[in-house]
C-alpha cells in the first residue's frame, strides 16, 4: 500500500495513523465509514486507524475523513 503516512491526534487525544493513498495505488473497492458510499478503484483517499489498533483500519473519502470530527460533534 503506497502513500504518505502521518500521525494525527483527534480532539479526544487519540492518535491516528493516516495514510494518504494516490489514485494510482488504489486498486480495490472500499466502503467509506463516513458516508457509507463506495470508494472506487483509482480514487485518491485516506486509510486511517488508531495507532494502537491496526485492526480498526478503514478507508475513507478524503472529505469524509476531514469532516469526521464535525460530524461526530453533531452526533454527541
Amino acid at each position: 500500500m503506497g502513500g504518505v503516512q502521518t500521525v494525527e491526534v483527534d480532539r479526544d487525544g487519540e492518535e491516528w495513523i493516516v495514510r494518504r493513498i494516490t489514485g494510482s495505488t488504489s486498486t480495490k473497492v472500499y466502503r467509506c465509514p463516513g458516508c457509507d458510499q463506495e470508494i472506487r478503484p483509482a480514487t485518491p483517499h485516506v486509510v486511517a486507524w488508531p495507532s494502537l489498533a491496526i485492526d480498526r483500519r478503514r478507508h475513507w473519502h478524503t472529505p469524509c475523513w476531514n469532516a469526521r470530527e464535525r460530524r461526530n460533534a453533531r452526533g454527541r
